[in-house]
């Protein structure tokens, strides 16, 4: 079983009544909104906040949206949509060139932002996070941070945290090593750190960590949580 939660906007835009008015529209719509003032902040928050979305405005201080979206776009394919003053049509091509999903010429309707936001949601297939995770006598709680095994608490670093989050939330699929190092929150380390991560698991959450019941190992591959 897995219940919603909200999707994470991060909203960049240097001017604070315009983050403000976004983020308060936003709130009462039911998404979890975070802001930045420019692109290295922006830059801070997708690591830190792991947004769904960007709403990026063009023109900032700093590092502006052009220089924020060629270093998103080296590492990651976060969906990001412009906010730009800038109605010259080369312009728009040069954001979208650069990586950019759309474009919202200012000023807005929040209304249309909102409809662009969940077009680019269903184009980039992205699902709105899981709230709680029930596989089996797994639960984890995400919102809470919380992993219970057959009713037992059981406490788990931050990198063990979101390893379970993401093998309990796709019973049978079979991960590679480098796909969850990519998951963790600290992204560090070599592929090897994995099997690191799954052996103080296993030692947590497993009845009998030498014949795991939850984790399985696939050879040559990488590791999936057991279908129940």
């Amino acid at each position: 079983m897995i219940a919603a939660m909200p999707v994470t906007l991060l909203v960049v835009d240097d001017k604070a009544s315009v983050r403000g008015m976004i983020r308060d529209y936003f709130v009462e719509h039911g998404y979890n909104v975070v802001t930045a003032a420019d692109g290295r902040e922006a830059m801070m928050s997708v690591r830190t906040d792991k947004p769904d979305l960007v709403l990026l405005d063009v023109m900032m201080p700093e590092m502006d949206g052009r220089q924020f979206l060629t270093e998103l776009r080296r590492d990651s394919n976060l969906p990001v949509i412009l906010l730009t003053a800038q109605i010259d049509e080369v312009d728009r091509v040069i954001g979208l060139e650069l990586g950019a999903d759309d474009y919202v010429t200012k000023p807005f309707s929040l209304r249309e932002v909102k409809a662009r936001i969940q077009a680019v949601l269903r184009r980039t297939g992205r699902q709105e996070s899981p709230a709680v995770i029930k596989a089996g006598d797994v639960l984890v709680d995400c919102s809470m941070r919380r992993v219970e095994v057959a009713g037992r608490e059981v406490e788990l670093t931050p990198s063990e945290f979101d390893l379970i989050t993401v093998l309990a939330g796709s019973p049978g699929r079979v991960f590679s090593r480098n796909e969850l190092l990519k998951r963790l929150a600290n992204y560090d380390g070599s592929e090897r750190t994995i099997d690191v991560h799954v052996r103080n698991l296993r030692s947590k959450i497993e009845p009998h960590p030498v014949d795991p019941h939850y984790i399985e190992t696939v050879f040559g591959v990488g590791y999936r949580f057991r279908q129940q």
